[in-house]
């Protein structure tokens, strides 16, 4: 039986992860110990990054098996709750057999759980990461009108970027994609002493596909598009606004590819202005409008959505409902406060456009910015707007992005629909 290095944690730090967080931070590690020598610190041991570890409490009692990086601040992402011979012949063996049945079995579990609330031909995130026991994977799967389904990829960790042959084995083989997409292009690798990487795995395609969601044909560009080219989290809250949105006058801002608003548009609104400071967002939803032929309803503005609102404001341009899908204010911890401030500004401004009885559905993408702060938020925004709002539903992103249980960065998207009066 091979010995893998041992990850002794400091007094208490075990809490959280026998409560299922599957993450060791640096400074959570109180010593290393591998092969019978004396413990040493993480700063001198000298196990190399893409190992296989075991982590332990202080006390000594076995919490899981993962893969060790020292360059990041999060030092072990833990893989599996078994010990390291269950998977791997030895901390550096770690390609076996056993390995590509696990993250077979996986992406197996991962896309049967999808098959209970999707169909064959929707488009939704495949594996989201820690909350589908893959660390540092995303996946997202798109279905063409024309029925061809193609994967995008992002290895955001070395703890999945070194399975990368076993991964991509099981998505082609569970999936049967035409084709997969890598969008690993994203900052965060740096943080993984990882380089970007993107475009196509094997054969080459066109990236831009028109999918439907909801009743709505949308044009995204994988290549180019934010994140994985869109975002699937929102599919069940934009049914939601399109069924809210009959006969009103609707402003969404921060369209992106203008997907809430041609939902409402197709929900019966009277008027739909999509607002994006994107050049590049605006032209994508001129496209989507004309794919939608809603044209004689919707128009796409190229703006900030800040300056935007208070021009709204100074003309008293009124709406019935307001749309705030804002990217994340809070980017990291430590910066809530001051996303505080974003965040209450857009509402509370929106709250003031609205004509009496008007909704507001508010958003918040940050995980970060936890549900508590959100809805502190709202209720400032509403009292220097000198308005009264009942909140009449709360809801996150689809089953598509499960919320691993002691795991609260799962737990990311606020969806808040307001009335103001």
């Amino acid at each position: 039986m091979s010995v893998f290095p041992r990850i002794f944690l400091k007094p208490k730090e075990e809490i959280e992860i026998r409560q299922g967080f599957p993450w060791v931070f640096d400074n959570e590690i109180a010593s290393v110990s591998f092969g019978g020598g004396n413990p040493l610190s993480l700063a001198d041991c000298v196990v190399p990054d893409g190992w296989a570890v075991e982590v332990f409490s202080v006390a000594g009692l076995f919490l899981g098996t993962g893969i060790i990086n020292r360059k990041s601040k999060i030092t072990v992402r833990l893989l599996t709750p078994g010990r390291g011979e269950i998977l791997f012949d030895s901390p550096e063996n770690i390609h076996t057999d056993r390995g590509s049945q696990f993250f077979r079995e996986r992406i197996k579990q991962a896309h049967e759980a999808r098959f209970l609330f999707y169909g064959k031909n929707d488009s939704y995130r495949l594996i989201f990461a820690e909350a589908d026991f893959i660390p540092g994977l995303t996946v997202d799967r798109y279905c063409t009108r024309e029925n061809h389904v193609y994967l995008v990829v992002q290895f955001l960790s070395l703890s999945c970027e070194v399975f990368r042959k076993e991964i991509l084995a099981a998505l082609w083989e569970v999936c049967c994609p035409r084709g997969i997409y890598e969008r690993s292009d994203v900052s965060v690798r740096a943080l993984e002493g990882l380089e970007k990487k993107s475009g196509w795995i094997g054969a080459v395609f066109e990236p831009v596909i028109i999918i439907r969601e909801n009743s709505v044909l949308l044009k995204i560009d994988l290549a180019e598009g934010q994140k994985t080219g869109y975002f699937l989290d929102q599919k069940n809250n934009r049914r939601l606004a399109a069924a809210l949105a009959g006969k009103r006058r609707v402003l969404d801002a921060f369209t992106h590819t203008g997907a809430f608003g041609l939902n409402a548009a197709l929900g019966g609104a009277s008027s739909v202005i999509a607002a994006d400071i994107s050049e590049g967002a605006v032209r994508m939803t001129e496209e989507n409008i004309t794919l939608n032929k809603a044209g004689g309803v919707m128009k796409a503005v190229c703006a900030d959505v800040f300056d935007l609102l208070r021009s709204y404001e100074a003309t008293k341009t009124e709406f019935d409902m307001i749309i705030l899908d804002p990217p994340a204010f809070a980017k990291k911890a430590g910066s809530s406060d001051n996303a505080f401030g974003g965040y209450k500004e857009i509402n509370l401004r929106a709250m003031k456009l609205l004509a009496p009885g008007g909704i507001l559905v508010t958003c918040s993408c940050s995980s970060f910015f936890d549900a508590a702060l959100f809805y502190s938020m709202i209720v400032h925004a509403a009292r220097d707007a000198k308005r009264r709002v009942q909140i009449l539903e709360k809801h996150g992103a689809g089953p598509d992005h499960p919320v691993l249980a002691g795991y609260s960065q799962s737990e990311y998207l606020k969806c808040a629909v307001l009335r103001v009066v």
